[in-house]
C-alpha cells in the first residue's frame, strides 16, 4: 500500500476494498475466497495481490457465508433440564471439535415448536441436524434440507435419517432383573413420555411377567422431571404400600422418588430399593448414590457425530441404525428386600 493512500490505518479493510483495488466485483472476490475454478488466472492474481497489499483477512462470519459449509451442527432438544443431554453433547463435541465443527443447541419448547427450532438452524445454514427429541410431523421432510441423525429411542421416524440409540428394551430388562435377583417380588415402575421410556417400560413388564409377577406401571403426569417423579411416586406408594422396590424411567425422576420416600417416612434402600436410568452425574452424587442403568449417552454422542461426519463426506450413503447396549451400575440405593 502506497504512502499516499488516505485509508485510515485503524480501519480494517473490507471485501469491497479488495474489489475496488483489484478492479473487480465483490462477487468475484467471493469466488476467489472460495477457491472457485470459475475465476480466470489473471483476475485471481489481481484479487490475491489486492488482498496482500491491503492486508485483508476475511472474518469468520464472512468466511462461513462465502463457503458451502458453516462447520456447524444443530442439536434439537425438548427439555434442557434432562441430564441425559449433557453426556450426549460431550460425546458429540469430542468427535466434532477436533474436526473444526461447532455445536449449536435449541430447545423446541423454548423456540415454540420443533419447526421453529429447525427453521432457526436452517437460517444459520447448519451442515447437519441431530434430533435428540421425539420427532413431530413438522420434521417429516427435514432430510430434504440437511443431513439428520435421530438419537435415542423414538416412537416416530424421520424418513432418510440415521438413528443412533440406546437399547432401552434391554435396559428396562437389566434394571428389573437386578431387582428380581436381589429377591424383590413387589416392584413398581414409573414411566414417562416418548419412545425411550415406553421401551424401558416394556422391558420391565416383560421381565416381571416372565417371572409370574404383577408389573404395575405408573405414568408421570408431565415430562419426566423431578417433580413428575415425586408426584407419580406419591400416588404409587399410596396405592401400593407393599412395594419393596421402584424402578424410575430416568435418574431425574428417581430423585423425585427419593423425595417422596422421605416424605412418606421411608428410607432407601432399607425400606424401598430405588433404581434409575441414564447414569447421569446426579446418580453418582454422594447424597443419592443411585443404582442406575448406564445408557452410554457419551458413546451415543460420539457415534452420532461420526455418522454425521461420514454422511457429510458421502451424502449418498444409505441411512442406518445403531443400537448401543446399556450396562448396570450398582450403587447404594438397591439392596435385598426388607423382611415382612
Amino acid at each position: 500500500m502506497s504512502e499516499s493512500d488516505p485509508r485510515p490505518s485503524e480501519r480494517r479493510p473490507t471485501i469491497y476494498d479488495v474489489a475496488a483495488a483489484a478492479g473487480v466485483s465483490k462477487s468475484l472476490v467471493s469466488l476467489v475466497l472460495r477457491n472457485s475454478p470459475q475465476v480466470s488466472p489473471a483476475r485471481r492474481a489481481a484479487v490475491q495481490a489486492a488482498i496482500t497489499e491491503l492486508g485483508y483477512r476475511p472474518s469468520a462470519a464472512a468466511a462461513a457465508l462465502a463457503s458451502t459449509s458453516t462447520r456447524t451442527v444443530g442439536v434439537m432438544l425438548d427439555d434442557y433440564r434432562n441430564l441425559w443431554f449433557v453426556e450426549l453433547l460431550a460425546g458429540m463435541q469430542q468427535t466434532l471439535t477436533p474436526l473444526g465443527y461447532r455445536v449449536a443447541v435449541a430447545d423446541s419448547t423454548v423456540s415454540g415448536s420443533a419447526r421453529s427450532a429447525l427453521d432457526g438452524f436452517l437460517s444459520l445454514r447448519v451442515d447437519a441436524v441431530v434430533v435428540a427429541m421425539e420427532p413431530t410431523d413438522e420434521l417429516s421432510g427435514v432430510t430434504g434440507d440437511v443431513p439428520v441423525v435421530v438419537v435415542g429411542g423414538r416412537d416416530h421416524a424421520i424418513a432418510g435419517a440415521d438413528v443412533v440409540a440406546n437399547d432401552d428394551l434391554t435396559g428396562g430388562r437389566l434394571a428389573t432383573r437386578h431387582l428380581l435377583d436381589l429377591g424383590h417380588r413387589r416392584v413398581g415402575h414409573l414411566t414417562g413420555p416418548g419412545g425411550a421410556a415406553r421401551r424401558r417400560a416394556e422391558g420391565f413388564v416383560a421381565t416381571m411377567t416372565a417371572a409370574g409377577l404383577p408389573a404395575p406401571v405408573y405414568a408421570a403426569p408431565g415430562t419426566a422431571t423431578e417433580a413428575d417423579g415425586y408426584h407419580a411416586a406419591r400416588r404409587l406408594l399410596a396405592e401400593r404400600p407393599d412395594l419393596t422396590a421402584i424402578f424410575a424411567a430416568n435418574d431425574t425422576m428417581a430423585l423425585g422418588v427419593a423425595g417422596a420416600l422421605h416424605d412418606a417416612g421411608l428410607r432407601y434402600p432399607e425400606d424401598v430399593s430405588l433404581i434409575g436410568y441414564d447414569n447421569s452425574a446426579l446418580a453418582s452424587a454422594h447424597l443419592l448414590r443411585l443404582t442406575t442403568v448406564d445408557g452410554l449417552s457419551h458413546q451415543i454422542g460420539v457415534r452420532a457425530a461420526a455418522v454425521l461426519v461420514a454422511r457429510l463426506a458421502d451424502p449418498g450413503l444409505p441411512p442406518g441404525a445403531q443400537l448401543v447396549t446399556p450396562t448396570l451400575v450398582h450403587r447404594h440405593s438397591t439392596t435385598v428386600p426388607r423382611a415382612d
